[in-house]
């Protein structure tokens, strides 16, 4: 709202209300009477008023203008929060690790398995049996 943006940028940049009256030549209560919410600018005044303070006019008339002080909490929190990010991709990585660990190893134990089992299947098989060995297994 415009009333609570002019009196934060004022604030913001050191001035008084007489100190910026002068500078839009008008009197210390217009200045108080805009940050009051009890009248505005003309246009002319609002485009002055947005250069004074090196803004848009939209900027001026938009939403309340972050003081400095609400900007540092903000980056604060945003450092807080980019640190939790932080933690739970490195914990994210070590899991995924662990789950790439445990599923190698039982592919390197599947496989030595399998290789090792090889000769003892091949000193279970029998070579073709000729027709007196088949006869001697049905007639003892």
């Amino acid at each position: 709202m415009f009333s609570d943006n002019l009196k934060s940028l004022r604030k913001q940049k050191g001035l008084s209300q007489e100190e910026l009256a002068e500078r839009l030549h008008v009197v210390r209560q217009t200045i108080s009477k805009w940050e009051k919410g009890l009248s505005v600018p003309d246009a002319d005044l609002l485009i002055r008023i947005a250069d004074i303070f090196e803004i848009s006019v939209s900027e001026l008339l938009g939403d309340a203008v972050e003081t400095t002080e609400e900007k540092n909490i903000i980056a604060q929190k945003l450092e807080q929060l980019n640190a939790l990010l932080a933690e739970r991709n490195r914990r994210n990585r070590r899991i995924w690790k662990g789950i790439v660990i445990v599923l190698i190893s039982i592919l390197v134990i599947t496989l030595l398995l399998i290789v090792l089992s090889i000769p003892v299947y091949k000193s279970f098989t029998v070579g073709p049996a000729t027709s007196e060995q088949v006869e001697q297994i049905i007639n003892p």
